[in-house]
């Protein structure tokens, strides 16, 4: 079987089904085609997503030295199927004086706001479900829906905590996507197109993150997707010590699920989206590697950054309201829009060995001016620890 077929398999399977189609007719042909892409994909991220949830409690209980999941079948792999049940059985609870409408289409937004996103990445060769020209574009524009989904669950509910809880995560992640957009620019402008394919066909040589600008840009990309998606040491929204679990706080059963599931599923659209416009998306690293399906190259290089997020919440605490704040204000703008500079230098110097130098000059040098006028040592005394004896 050759390599050629082994990587078009899926764009074959489709292609055999749609012959299946009576002739002359178009509009059918569209809609079945539309249906088995976004069939395709569902099928694909729900089964990562049950397995994300039972592998990221097995790795944070062997990055904090105890057991994950071990009970519900063998090796408590089946704990996703027991999750889900119980969460189906669960009494879906609504509080008396909530907007009743509000409180039940908030949910589904913020779920199929995270679905639509999946649709512009390119998973593989010729395998991008819904491929436009604006592809980037449709991307942020349909992904800020969220910010409203969100204000519906808080307002929906009629619950201080739940109002709080949504005004923090609008106020965070308003704040930190403008660094998540900016940190794009560069890509684009190097590429000169909106297209997620083009994105990907333009690093066939070379990965953008190879480069002084998209290695900063790929880090603030990557930290502003933390963010965006709650995850620890940015999960100020849903602080259990301080407000219950924010939006969420009066949703309980399949609701509470959904916005589970759209939390992940946010998690991987922007995983997946670092993949396309830093990572070289479904390209191997190495020519010679090449007979490896493009399809695998792209969910490893997915796998890794999901693996981060995961690592991440082992390891670092949370941080508080204030110091999200400052933090994109003060350091994730700045850095953004020197990344839009510094690629701007590295296109027009020739984008040769000079043009890496000057490029990294400039991150290099806005990044310790940052450092210098933002530290905060000087600002707090010395702390004493008295202990009793």
């Amino acid at each position: 079987m050759s390599t050629g077929f082994v990587d078009q398999i899926f764009v074959r399977l489709k292609v055999w089904i749609m012959h299946f189609l009576p002739p002359g007719h178009d509009l059918i042909a569209s809609f079945v085609s539309a249906l088995l892409n976004i069939s395709g994909v569902l099928i694909v991220f729900l089964t990562l997503f049950a397995a994300m949830s039972v592998l990221e409690r097995k790795i944070l209980g062997r990055m904090q030295n105890r057991y994950g999941p071990n009970r519900v079948g063998p090796f408590g792999l089946l704990q996703p199927v027991a999750d889900g049940i119980k969460m189906l059985i669960k009494e879906d609870i609504v509080p008396a004086r909530a907007d009743k409408v509000v409180h039940f289409l908030a949910p589904i937004i913020i779920a199929a706001v995270a679905m639509l996103t999946l649709g512009i990445i390119p998973y593989g060769r010729n395998m991008t479900p819904l491929s436009i020209d604006g592809g980037i574009l449709f991307f942020f524009a349909i992904g800020s829906t969220t910010e409203l989904a969100v204000f519906m669950a808080g307002w929906g509910s009629n619950n201080k905590f739940s109002m709080l809880g949504a005004m923090r995560a609008i106020a965070q992640m308003v704040s930190y996507e403008l660094p998540l957009i900016i940190t794009t620019l560069p890509v684009v402008m190097i590429v000169g197109s909106l297209s997620p394919d083009q994105i990907v066909a333009a690093q066939s040589k070379y990965w953008f993150v190879f480069t002084p600008w998209g290695l900063a840009a790929f880090l603030l990309f990557f930290t502003s997707g933390l963010v965006e998606s709650n995850r620890t040491p940015f999960d100020v929204p849903e602080g259990e010590s301080e407000i219950v679990a924010g939006h969420m706080t009066e949703y309980s059963g399949f609701k509470y699920a959904t916005f589970f599931l759209a939390e992940y599923f946010g998690m991987f659209a922007i995983s997946g989206l670092a993949v396309t416009l830093f990572l070289g998306g479904w390209h191997a690293p190495l020519s010679i590697l090449r007979f490896v399906p493009s399809y695998i190259w792209f969910f490893g290089k997915l796998s890794i950054l999901l693996f981060v997020f995961v690592w991440a919440r082992g390891t670092l605490p949370r941080t508080r309201v204030d110091q999200v704040m400052n933090f994109a204000w003060k350091f994730m703008l700045p850095m953004a829009f020197t990344c839009v500079v510094s690629a701007a230098v590295w296109h027009y110097a020739g984008r040769g060995f000079f043009a890496w130098i000057w490029s990294l000059v400039i991150i290099a040098g806005v990044y310790m001016t940052l450092s210098i006028l933002l530290d905060t040592k000087k600002k707090f005394a010395p702390r004493v620890y008295r202990f009793a004896e």
